[in-house]
């Protein structure tokens, strides 16, 4: 398989309006720009991510003309895509907060520096200089009918549940990013097909362009839920080296093929023979190490993907507390305050669901939501499996 077969099928569920006509303009020689939008609704970009950075690192290494388009305007919207009810809103304050390292992020996968640097947009380019008039022209293109059909948007109707007009016009927004940048080819997970589609038909027909879709398989856990920042399982690609690796080993055994093909560049041939040697009865911890591992040193480096594997064996498997454990001085007085302050939790309502989990001990014992502390105390502070840290209460 040579690299343009592998880049039109390692991962691609779908091609439109096929795969042979995008081979032929490839195989010519054809330069083409192509993008993907990333809504920044969190802070962080995360493994659920990386099979679309991998398309487009893909796609890239081989020198055509890649875009990193940060979708400021359309987050404060918010995709509808997946959603049974709609989303918060968000204010621009929001997102500009939360998009604010998303480059920085991305740089782990993608090239912005060298010979052939991604460009990184932001739709508020377009969109913020557009007025109610010129909006209301570009609707002019698209039907409601073409829109109202979403399966989405049909689900919620029988529900007795409503759409909004935002939630609506989203289609329409991510539609124009494609019109406003010239694109080719728009790359996206296989839940954005109605949107990549819609883009499609509008490119189409204010610009008499026919641009590619491409659809990627979406990495999913047991139960077919996205892993990602939206499903409550997420693994961040600016995860602690350590932390990482240990949250790939805590992935189900089911998910460790998939993760291979969409997350690394590890030689199909070789995962073709992990698959066959876990069918035949291997052990599939052997190869989730190996998985955790190449994405600690592919996201970091080597150095960092071996003590990671090493900390793992250490405080994982032994069940022991780190030499080079972190220690710290704090104020909190209460184990709630305690969980926000060091970093182990993201909010109060996020420490108490850890301690409603039992997953927070002090001193190797478990502790509960009204755990107090007096100044002078002093105490190894763990988080789950992987988090340590030893406090002075000041």
């Amino acid at each position: 398989m040579d690299k343009i077969e592998e880049l039109l099928t390692r991962g691609v569920e779908n091609i439109y309006p096929d795969k042979e006509t995008l081979e032929k303009v490839l195989r010519s020689g054809k330069k083409i720009k192509l993008y993907q939008g990333f809504d920044p609704t969190g802070p962080q970009l995360h493994i659920g991510h990386m099979a679309g950075l991998m398309k487009l690192r893909q796609f890239q290494k081989l020198g055509h003309k890649v875009i990193f388009l940060i979708g400021d305007v359309t987050a404060t919207i918010g995709d509808p895509s997946g959603k049974t009810t709609a989303r918060k809103v968000l204010s621009r304050e929001e997102v500009n907060e939360n998009a604010k390292n998303y480059t920085k992020q991305a740089s782990k996968i993608l090239d912005f520096e060298g010979e052939n640097p991604v460009e990184v947009k932001f739709n508020s380019e377009w969109f913020d200089k557009m007025s109610a008039l010129e909006f209301a022209a570009i609707t002019h293109h698209l039907t409601y009918a073409q829109i109202s059909e979403r399966d989405l948007f049909q689900e919620r109707k029988k529900a007795n549940q409503d759409v909004y007009m935002n939630e609506f016009f989203y289609p329409l927004l991510q539609a124009y990013d494609s019109v406003a940048m010239d694109i080719d080819l728009e790359v996206g997970g296989n839940d954005q097909m109605f949107n990549m589609m819609m883009g499609r038909k509008l490119i189409r027909n204010m610009k008499q362009k026919e641009k590619f879709v491409m659809t990627l398989s979406l990495l999913s856990d047991a139960q077919g839920k996205k892993i990602g920042k939206t499903e409550g399982n997420v693994i961040a690609l600016d995860s602690k080296s350590e932390d990482l690796y240990g949250m790939i080993m805590k992935l189900p055994d089911e998910v460790i093929i998939k993760c291979f093909e969409l997350i690394t560049e590890v030689d199909l041939a070789d995962i073709e023979r992990i698959k066959n040697e876990i069918s035949g009865g291997e052990n599939p911890m052997k190869f989730k190490r190996d998985l955790a591992y190449e994405l600690v040193r592919m996201l970091n480096n080597e150095e960092a993907a071996k003590s990671a594997a090493e900390h793992f064996d250490i405080v994982v498997r032994a069940k022991e507390t780190p030499e080079d454990i972190l220690e710290k001085e704090v104020d909190s007085k209460t184990i709630v305050d305690l969980l926000v302050e060091v970093g182990f939790a993201s909010s109060k309502s996020d420490a108490k669901r850890l301690l409603d989990q039992r997953a927070v001990k002090i001193d190797g014992e478990e502790t509960s939501a009204e755990q107090s502390f007096e100044t002078g105390e002093s105490f190894v502070l763990k988080s789950g499996k992987l988090k340590f840290i030893r406090v002075k209460v000041k």
